[in-house]
């Protein structure tokens, strides 16, 4: 009897399985109307059109910027000012320097910014909440106003003029304790850390074991805002460090925009050369970054 009544039930039990792992397909009220495609459309247009129009300058010469009709079209001088940015300015060194201090920025601000943040989510110790908000009012004052006992502090230390002067102080930053511990508040339940506790997990192993991977798309978004901040900070790398031997690509295009006569193509050039590391690293993370930022907006 038994045997037939667990026959007789199964058959019932598969439709709603498979009513449950059906998937969600939007009807025809949940689609946009033709306005939004449209408003949809513009945005993504004003978006790239500055993009295009970089590199359709640096496909001309210096004689079309100011004419009565800017191109629209790419030219054919694109390898030719490729050549000439990199005979002007030591280009590959420019790379090579803003690949490294992005890099190790980047992964720094990942790793410290994730212990940190599920420190102070996860773990219980005096002065937890009071030690955070001094994390938090550091970043309220001004970068600037650091620069001088900084710059002294480096020529203390004899790394003027060093990667090391401009990767040191970017290895951790209030932003990233802060995005972090987010992260670790809504992705790590108090359960799940207790539950490692009593597995025999020590801090670290529940931090490398538990932690990191819930936290993986969040701190995809950190890498990436991180690399996105050092490879574009111009201000302290110009002070720090001498363009002519130890440039980043921001220095590097500072100084193909100095003298008498500007060649506008030759700093979009250079400008569009240095931004193809940006869309590699965001083709890279894409899939992270799309499901760090969809974490924050769909709740189970």
């Amino acid at each position: 009897m038994s045997v037939s009544t667990s026959q007789t039930a199964a058959p019932e039990a598969r439709p709603a399985r498979a009513e449950r792992t059906k998937r969600y397909v939007p009807s025809e009220s949940d689609r946009p109307s033709r306005f939004g495609y449209l408003v949809l459309a513009s945005v993504v247009a004003a978006s790239v059109f500055p993009l295009y129009y970089s590199l359709v300058l640096s496909t001309h010469d210096n004689s079309v910027i100011g004419s009565r009709f800017p191109p629209l079209v790419p030219g054919g001088h694109l390898l030719a000012n490729i050549q000439r940015v990199f005979d002007t300015v030591d280009f590959w060194l420019a790379l090579r320097n803003s690949l490294l201090v992005a890099g190790v920025t980047a992964f720094a601000n990942v790793l410290l910014g994730s212990l940190a943040g599920f420190a102070f989510a996860r773990l219980r110790f005096r002065g937890r909440n009071a030690l955070f908000m001094v994390v938090i009012i550091t970043s309220m004052v001004p970068a600037q106003l650091g620069v001088i006992p900084l710059y002294m502090l480096m020529s203390d230390l004899g790394w003027t003029d060093t990667l090391k002067a401009v990767t040191v102080p970017a290895l951790i930053g209030a932003f990233a304790v802060f995005w972090m511990r987010q992260a670790a508040e809504e992705s790590i339940p108090y359960e799940l850390v207790e539950a490692a506790r009593v597995d025999g997990c020590s801090v670290l192993r529940t931090y490398w074991h538990v932690a990191l991977p819930a936290m993986r798309s969040q701190a995809a978004v950190l890498g990436m805002f991180s690399f996105m901040g050092a490879w574009n900070d111009f201000f302290w790398p110009l002070i720090v460090l001498d363009p002519s031997n130890t440039p980043t690509v921001q220095v590097a295009l500072s100084s193909l925009a100095s003298g008498y006569g500007i060649d506008y193509t030759l700093v979009v050039t250079g400008a569009t050369l240095g931004l193809l590391p940006l869309l590699a690293a965001f083709i890279l993370l894409s899939r992270q970054i799309v499901g760090g930022i969809m974490a924050g907006a769909v709740k189970a």
